[in-house]
C-alpha cells in the first residue's frame, strides 16, 4: 500500500470512530429525557337535583308611552315665549308657551264693562217689575226674560268667552311628562309646539305563535330589556290579548311595565321574556349539552371518566336547559348524577378527566 492510500484509510477510520462516539452520546442524552407526564382534561361539574325551571318565551317588542300628545296653542297667533326644551320634565299645569295676548286682554276689559252696564239694566228691569233686585225670589222664567231683554245674558256670555280667550293665549301641560320634538320658536306663528310624553309606564306590544297562547294569560308576568343594554330589566304584566290570529299565525299581546330606567324611551325596540315556572326539572347550563349523531348528549362524571349519555331537552331559556333521559335511546337520569359542565366539546365517551373542584371525587 502506498503512502497516499494509507492516509486515506486512516482518515476514514477516524471519521467512523467520531460518528460512533457522537451517536453514543446522543443515545445517552435521549435516555436522560424523562417521559412526559400524562395530560388530563380538567372539567367543572354539578350534581343533578330536581328544581324549578324558568320556562321562557322570548319575543321582540316595541315600547309605547302610556300618554303621548302633540301640543298646539289653543289660539293662533305669534309666539311670545317658549318655556321648554327637549328632554325637560314638566308638571301638569306648567305654562309651556304664550302668544301675544294684548288684544285678548283689551277684549276682556271691554266685556267686563259691558257686563257692568247689563247688570245695571237688569236691575232696573226687575225693580220695574216690582222686585228689589236680582237676589229677590224671582220666578225663573221671568228672570230669564229680563236677562235676555236687558242684554245681561249676552254680556255674561261675552265675558266668559273673553276670559277663556285670554287664558288660551297660554299653553299649559295637560299631564306630567317629558318634552320632545319642540318645533315652536318665539316670534313665529304658533302651530305645533312640542310633543309631551308620559313614560312613567310603557305599553309594550309583541306577538306570539298561536301554539304558544296557552303559556300567556292576562296577568302573566313579563321581563323587558332594551337591545342596546340587555342588563337593564323592567317588569310588568300582560294587560291585553288580541282574540284574533293574523295571516302569519301570530297573536298580538300587550303588556304594561313600570319604567325604572332612564335608558328606556318611547318607540324603543326591546326583548320581551314571558316566564312560567315548571317544577321538578333537572336544570343544566346550556354549555353542558352538546350534539352527537343528531342527538343531545351530556357527559356524566363516573370514576374519573366522562360517560356519554343521551338526553332529551324538555324546555329551554336564555341560559339553561331542562333535561331528561332520552326516550329513543332508553337512557335515564337520576338524582345525584354528576354532570360535566365545561370542556364538553373536547370530550368523547370514556375520556379520562380531572375535576377542577374535586367535591364529587369520592361519590
Amino acid at each position: 500500500m502506498n503512502h497516499n492510500g494509507y492516509k486515506s484509510l486512516m482518515l476514514i477510520t477516524s471519521l467512523s470512530l467520531c460518528l460512533i462516539a457522537c451517536n453514543s452520546k446522543k443515545a445517552e442524552v435521549e435516555m436522560d429525557i424523562p417521559e412526559e407526564e400524562e395530560s388530563f382534561i380538567y372539567v367543572d361539574t354539578l350534581s343533578l337535583h330536581k328544581s324549578v325551571f324558568n320556562k321562557q318565551l322570548v319575543c321582540n317588542g316595541k315600547l309605547a308611552a302610556i300618554q303621548k300628545s302633540d301640543l298646539r296653542m289653543p289660539l293662533s297667533g305669534i309666539l311670545r315665549t317658549v318655556n321648554v326644551k327637549e328632554g325637560q320634565i314638566v308638571s301638569k299645569g306648567t305654562v309651556l308657551a304664550t302668544i301675544d295676548d294684548r288684544d285678548k286682554a283689551l277684549d276682556l276689559e271691554r266685556a267686563k264693562r259691558e257686563m257692568e252696564r247689563a247688570r245695571v239694566e237688569l236691575q232696573d228691569k226687575l225693580i220695574g217689575l216690582g222686585y228689589s233686585g236680582i237676589n229677590d225670589n224671582i220666578p225663573a222664567d221671568l228672570l230669564h226674560r229680563a236677562e235676555v231683554t236687558s242684554g245681561y245674558y249676552s254680556a255674561k256670555y261675552s265675558l266668559e268667552s273673553a276670559t277663556k280667550n285670554l287664558a288660551d293665549c297660554r299653553l299649559v301641560a295637560p299631564f306630567t311628562g317629558k318634552v320632545a320634538n319642540v318645533e315652536g320658536k318665539p316670534h313665529q306663528n304658533a302651530d305645533k309646539l312640542c310633543t309631551l310624553i308620559d313614560d312613567s309606564y310603557f305599553d309594550v306590544e309583541f306577538k306570539i305563535l298561536e301554539a304558544e297562547l296557552s303559556t300567556v294569560k292576562i296577568g302573566t308576568e313579563v321581563k323587558v330589556s332594551p337591545f342596546v343594554d340587555e342588563t337593564v330589566e323592567v317588569f310588568g304584566t300582560v294587560t291585553e290579548i288580541n282574540p284574533t290570529v293574523d295571516e302569519h299565525g301570530l297573536i298580538k299581546i300587550n303588556a304594561r311595565v313600570k319604567n325604572t330606567s332612564d335608558l328606556l324611551v318611547d318607540g324603543m325596540n326591546v326583548r320581551v321574556i314571558v316566564e312560567n315556572s315548571v317544577d321538578g326539572m333537572y336544570v343544566v347550563p346550556k354549555d353542558a349539552v352538546v350534539e352527537r349523531d343528531g342527538y343531545h348528549v351530556v357527559f356524566l362524571y363516573q370514576d374519573g371518566k366522562a360517560v356519554w349519555t343521551y338526553v332529551d331537552i324538555l324546555y329551554s331559556n336564555l341560559t339553561s336547559f331542562a333535561i331528561t333521559g332520552c326516550e329513543k335511546k332508553e337512557t335515564h337520569l337520576n338524582d345525584g348524577d354528576i354532570v360535566i359542565t365545561s370542556g364538553n366539546l373536547n370530550l368523547a365517551d370514556d375520556t379520562t378527566v380531572k375535576l377542577k373542584s374535586p367535591d364529587f371525587a369520592d361519590e
